[in-house]
């Protein structure tokens, strides 16, 4: 990749001399043409599938590249969002698993739920209740609970103000229950607990802190999700799990995000389960009619039958202002 510098010099008297860009326009992928403002986007990736610690270090280097990408307030230390999506770290996961009192089953043969839980005791219990209840109707078995460490000292009192707890749920799949099959459960399984738990609450007071602190981030046998009301530099530092020597992936998907129409929070921040984007692409009407549309032409025998009882695919709670775009992402399935 061609190296650009900004030779600028900070005296007053020096002469601002500007990068040369030419090589990137006639090699690189930079296309002036398509050049517009949005998050940030980063992906670092071993062509060869090797997992090693050091593809997490550089995708978290990229995320740091890409704060001129996200935004903050008035708090400079709360980011609009950073986050980063990786493989399933198993060898680190057998390893806190035991650690924290349980043993897990082979590679891809269990899920993690990285999941925002209420600070409240009581919705913090009814919130693990209904995860576990909508595992186990989905044959998923119950291995265990691990709490996510963190340094809240490292981001802006914004971010503390609002920050939910931090726990891992994990749980093994059924017999002859794998690869897609399993993450379908998986989905559905986190479709009937947020059913159960925020769309059938009747108290409008407590929806709303439901609607703000509980969120699953991802809950999956292939892949992991780190995510916050960060800043981009603060991602790495926050989650000490991302600085475990044991934890390893071929990939490091990261996001730097700029709010434009929604206000920041801890679940609006990307990755997203199935994607990161970098822009606002359609119009939240559109967006909502078309999930109802694919939601009608659902054809897989595992989701057929219960789709019409899961809750809706677009989250009516998280609405842009009027006459603005959203992006996809805030209603993300």
């Amino acid at each position: 990749m061609t190296e650009i510098r900004n030779n600028f010099d900070s005296r007053p008297d020096a002469e601002l001399v500007l990068p040369d860009f030419t090589d990137i326009a006639e090699r690189g992928l930079y296309v002036p043409e398509l050049e517009h403002d949005a998050c940030g986007v980063g992906m670092v990736a071993n062509i060869t599938g090797e997992r090693t610690h050091a593809i997490i270090d550089q995708a978290l280097e990229v995320l740091v590249n890409l704060g001129h990408r996200g935004a903050s307030g008035a708090d400079p230390l709360t980011g609009d969002g950073a986050g980063i999506t990786l493989q399933m770290p198993h060898a680190f996961m057998q390893k806190v698993a035991k650690e924290s009192g349980f043993e897990l089953p082979a590679e891809r043969r269990y899920g993690v739920a990285m999941c925002f839980l209420p600070n409240d005791a009581k919705l913090n219990a009814a919130s693990k209740e209904a995860l576990e209840d909508a595992a186990n109707e989905n044959g998923l078995s119950i291995l265990g609970w691990r709490d996510v460490p963190t340094d809240p000292s490292v981001i802006g009192v914004t971010a503390q103000a609002v920050m939910p707890k931090f726990e891992q749920l994990f749980v093994a799949a059924p017999d002859g229950v794998e690869g897609d099959d399993l993450e379908r459960a998986l989905y559905l399984a986190r479709k009937s607990a947020e059913k159960r738990l925020i769309v059938n609450e009747t108290d409008e007071e407590i929806k709303t802190v439901l609607n703000r602190e509980f969120y699953v981030s991802s809950w999956s046998a292939r892949t992991l999700i780190y995510k916050g009301m960060l800043v981009v530099d603060q991602l790495g530092e926050f989650y000490l799990d991302l600085k475990d020597e044991s934890m390893v992936s071929a990939f490091g998907l990261v996001h730097s995000r700029f709010s434009t129409n929604t206000l920041g929070s801890w679940k609006l921040s990307h990755p997203y389960r199935m994607l990161a984007h970098n822009g606002e692409i359609i119009p939240f009407v559109v967006t909502e009619t078309g999930c109802r549309l694919v939601r009608r032409r659902l054809t897989h025998r595992s989701l057929v039958t219960r789709s019409m009882n899961l809750p809706r695919f677009v989250n009516p709670t998280i609405r842009p202002t009027p006459l603005h775009s959203t992006t996809c992402s805030s209603c993300c399935v």
